[in-house]
């Protein structure tokens, strides 16, 4: 499997489109343990990302996630803004300078973007963040040396689904304590669309 600059571009064109459809829902499963404003924010920030990066040319891949990244920091708000914005400035960090991402390059990348959501949001796996979704994508993807479409799916569905049983343990849902079982993670519902959008990418290239 080998990513180009296009097909990161086709990437965030995938999961634009699906916030932007499930944006109510995103906000109504954070009114339910936050802020009430995931879905929104998210899409308005997403909604910048694809017309920057339509609108620019890069040098390299590195570039391209770099200006991902600073955009969604900029542009999404809450939470949400700083933590996906330092996974794709991390991922960055990892690729610079390739021309072609390969899977090994790719998951030196996740491990970064994992590496660098655990410290910027003090949280690990288990406490109801998307760190539960990105943890196991990245592990599956560096311990199999593979990036299968169909595993991608499952993995990242099984995750986000999971979270629904945790209790919070970071963020406002914390405040909630029990109360926060039985309530999927939005964060971690956003990145099931990101990582179902990134599987949509590999199926149409005839990759996985």
């Amino acid at each position: 499997m080998k990513w180009t600059i296009d097909e990161i571009i086709q990437w965030m064109d995938k999961t634009n489109e699906k916030i932007q459809t499930n944006k109510q829902y995103l906000s109504s499963l954070d009114r339910a343990i936050g802020d009430g404003d995931h879905g929104i924010n998210m899409a308005r920030g997403f909604k910048v990302v694809v017309e920057k990066i339509h609108d620019t040319s890069y040098a390299n891949i590195s570039q391209l996630i770099k200006d991902i990244a600073m955009t969604i920091i900029r542009h999404v708000g809450g939470a949400s803004g700083p933590l996906y914005g330092t996974a794709f400035l991390r991922f960055s960090l990892a690729t610079k300078q390739a021309e072609v991402i390969d899977t090994s390059i790719f998951a030196k990348g996740m491990m970064a973007a994992v590496a660098g959501l655990k410290q910027r949001g003090r949280a690990m796996v288990g406490e109801k963040t998307l760190i539960d979704v990105w943890e196991p994508v990245t592990l599956y993807i560096q311990e199999t040396g593979t990036i299968a479409s169909n595993e991608i799916k499952r993995i990242a569905k099984e995750a986000m689904e999971k979270t629904k049983s945790l209790q919070a343990t970071k963020g406002r849902a914390a405040y909630l304590k029990e109360r926060s079982i039985g309530h999927v993670d939005p964060g971690a519902m956003s990145s099931y669309y990101m990582f179902l959008s990134l599987a949509e990418v590999l199926e149409g290239g005839g990759r996985g």
